[in-house]
């Protein structure tokens, strides 16, 4: 089954922005997933399992490098803002 996860990271550090970043940039590290960004949260397109599994060791590194909070949403299937340029 696809999902969707709608995930914006608050850390509460002054120094948020190369925080948000390198959150970011581990998450799109893994394979077999679709990224999109906003000003504001982050849509993570894929597998279920694959999905929350990735969220959820992403989550726990930064949570253990500092205080962050974490605001998420989860929809069964592909649901994006935008339609896809190349399906």
């Amino acid at each position: 089954m696809n999902c969707t996860v709608e995930i914006s990271m608050y850390p509460l550090d002054q120094a948020y922005e190369s925080i948000v970043l390198e959150f970011l940039s581990r998450l799109r590290q893994h394979t077999g997933i679709q990224i999109e960004t906003n000003g504001v949260s982050t849509q993570i397109f894929g597998d279920y399992t694959e999905v929350m599994s990735l969220v959820q060791e992403e989550m726990k590194t930064s949570l253990l490098e500092g205080k962050a909070i974490f605001v998420m949403k989860v929809a069964g299937g592909t649901l994006r803002d935008r339609p896809e340029v190349n399906p």
